[in-house]
This record gives structure tokens, sequence and C-alpha cells, in this order.
């Protein structure tokens, strides 16, 4: 098996991540795969979820908070398994590309440690984890959490196809966003629409970061992203995602009928947008990376934010 050191050149894979260091050398690549070593994804993908069972189950009482520990525990299990699904398949279906980027060329399958046949068992493992969770919602949420799949499914085409995949990542990514309501409360409603279309917007912002990192090898190799469509103007194409984000998560609060702390922790999150936008650095790979990292603490400030009305009211 090939080693399990980096390609030369910039790479985001994190040879020293606990995860990798305390796995068996044979087990490495497919934690990578896997990408263990960069949890930000599963972070990313499990907030919204965390959002929505916030919404849906105020933890006014200790038996409602007991309860939501009990479900965010669950989904976080499923964010795990079907981050790393997607992430597994994402990299069987760019393999060929992931060897012409300088970031991605170390990667298990482009660097030849393991073999597409692996990484599909690999892939279907992981499933078989998420179909394990799936099974354990209702009829109606498991409905509201299969109709993602075609998202997941189409995503690694998009960059080949048009100049927004980024788009079909916020749609996928932020599904948790209506599961996770529909999981505790047996329904949807237009403040989770909104919460889920602010999350979208979110997704743009730091995947546009993300992907700033590739722009070079992209344009050289054919792959599309927000990233190169937004070289021009890249910090006021991020502000309008932004500010989109912010509308419609003010928009989920007002529909929710939460307080004026969600709306106080929400200026915190402007604030937070803004730093990101003033000291973003498009042309640094290592900056980019930073402040793409740098939105879970968006993830967890909504958290609170959504979490602080409940709170509020049982203390007082």
């Amino acid at each position: 098996m090939a080693s399990d050191m980096p390609a030369s050149g910039y790479t985001d894979i994190n040879h020293q991540h606990w995860t990798l260091r305390r796995l068996p050398p044979w087990a490495r690549p497919f934690g990578r795969l896997a990408r263990w070593d960069r949890p930000i994804g599963i972070w990313l993908l499990l907030f919204p979820c965390w959002w929505s069972l916030a919404l849906g189950e105020p933890p006014r009482t200790l038996s409602q908070a007991t309860n939501l520990a009990g479900w965010m525990a669950l989904f976080a299990l499923g964010a795990l398994a079907m981050r790393g699904a997607g992430c597994t398949w994402n990299d069987i279906v760019d393999r060929k590309i992931d060897a012409q980027v300088e970031r991605t060329r170390g990667r298990p399958l482009p660097s030849g440690e393991i073999k597409v046949t692996q990484a599909l068992s690999w892939f279907g493992i992981q499933l078989a984890v998420g179909a394990a969770v799936l099974f354990k919602l209702d009829k109606f949420a498991g409905g509201v959490a299969l109709c993602s799949l075609l998202l997941v499914a189409i995503y690694p085409t998009m960059k080949r196809l048009t100049s927004w995949p980024q788009v079909v990542l916020g749609l996928a990514f932020n599904w948790g966003a209506l599961v996770g309501y529909a999981a505790v409360t047996g329904t949807l409603s237009w403040a989770t629409v909104a919460l889920y279309v602010g999350g979208v917007a979110w997704t743009m912002v730091y995947d546009t970061i993300y992907a700033m990192q590739d722009q070079r090898d992209d344009a050289i190799v054919g792959v599309r992203s927000t990233a190169r469509r937004f070289a021009g103007a890249p910090r006021r194409w991020l502000a309008f995602f932004a500010v989109a984000a912010l509308l419609f998560w003010t928009a989920a609060g007002l529909l929710a009928h939460l307080k004026l702390p969600y709306f106080a922790v929400l200026l915190a999150i402007a604030l937070h947008f803004g730093w990101q936008l003033a000291t973003l650095k498009p042309d640094n790979q290592a900056d980019c990376l930073t402040k793409f990292k740098a939105n879970a603490q968006v993830g967890w400030l909504l958290l609170l934010a959504i979490v602080a009305t409940p709170l509020v009211a049982a203390i007082h």
C-alpha cells in the first residue's frame, strides 16, 4: 500500500489528526476518504439538523432538554455517516480531476492508496449506518430525508455542468433543517423553510471561500465553481449571500415567534460575516481554509440563538 504521507505541495489533509493516528495503518486511507481528519464538514452538515430540532423541541423543561439531547445525538451519528458517504462518493466520481489538483492529488484514490472497489465498499458501509438512523424516524420525516438523496448523488457532476455547484451543495447540506423539525413535530413549517433557505445562502458563503483554494488548478482542468464565477468581485457576491442568510434567518425567527435574544445573537453572526469578508484573502489558500473553518462558529451561534428564547423563559 502506498505511503500515508501527503503529496508534495499544498494539501488540506491533516495526517496528525487523532482520528488517523489512532487507526491502524491499513484503515487510515478510509478515514481520510470519509474526511475524519477534517471534521468541519460534519459540523456544517449537522448544524442545520440541530437548529431545526431545537426549533421543534424547545428545551423549556428538563424532560424536553433530555429529549432534544437524544435527538441531537442520533442526528450527529447520521451526519457522521452521511458526510463520510458523500465525501467517498465525491472522491470516486472526481478521482481523475483530483489527480490534477494540487490540494487533492494526495487523496487515497488519486494517489493509488486504495482501489475504487474498496472505496465503493466503504461507501456502502457508511450508507448502511445512515439507513439505520433513517429507520429511527417516522414515515414523514424519513420521506423528507430520502428526498435529499438525489441532490447528494448529482452534486459531484455539477462542477462540470455549471458555475453554480455550490447551490446544489447548499440544497443538500442544509436539508437537515427540514428533517430535524419533521422528526420531532411530524410536520414542516414556514419557519423551517426560511431556516433552510438561509442555510443555503450561508453555504454559498463558506463553500465559495473553500473553493477559492483551487481557483488556479480548477481553471486548468476545467472545473467550475462560484469561486471562479465571482472572481471579479468576490466580496460583493459573498456579502450578497451573507445578507440573504441573515434576512432569511430573521424571517425564521419572526415566523417561529422567537424573542429578542434570538435577534441579538443574529447581530453577532452579522459581525462574524463582516469579519470574514473584511479580512478574507482570496488568493491565500491557508487564509481561505481558516475562514471556511471559522463558519463552525456561525453554526454554534445560530444554535445558541434558537435555544436562547426558551432558556431565558425557563430561567424566569
